[in-house]
């Protein structure tokens, strides 16, 4: 991921409802949810939700695919190794041991 991508991220993830978004999104795993049960889990109205969710998709933070009429959507999780990569890319100062304890936090228990 370059400085560029990094930003759109950064400024997808700055505003309360994309972040509560995508940090739904992740606890829903490989399930993922519909537009419409994230807006009622978040309560956020329809046309809000979707201007949300297409700023989220721009910044490769999450993915859909269509079932039928409806749409449901994903976490992007290279996506978000991407950013955490670049965001950990010079860590430590070459000195990776360092770094572990923030890499066991992130891992999947």
């Amino acid at each position: 991921m370059d400085k560029t991508h990094a930003l759109a991220a950064f400024a997808a993830l700055s505003q309360p409802t994309r972040l509560d978004v995508f940090r739904l999104l992740i606890k829903a795993g490989d399930e993922g949810m519909s537009a419409g049960d994230i807006g009622e889990a978040l309560d956020v109205r329809q046309n809000t939700m979707s201007a949300n969710l297409s700023i989220l998709a721009r910044a490769d933070l999450i993915r859909s695919k269509r079932e039928g009429r409806s749409i449901r959507y994903y976490a992007d999780m290279d996506g978000m190794r991407g950013l955490l990569a670049f965001l950990m890319e010079d860590c430590c100062g070459g000195h990776p041991e360092l770094c572990q304890p923030v890499i066991s936090k992130l891992s999947c228990s």
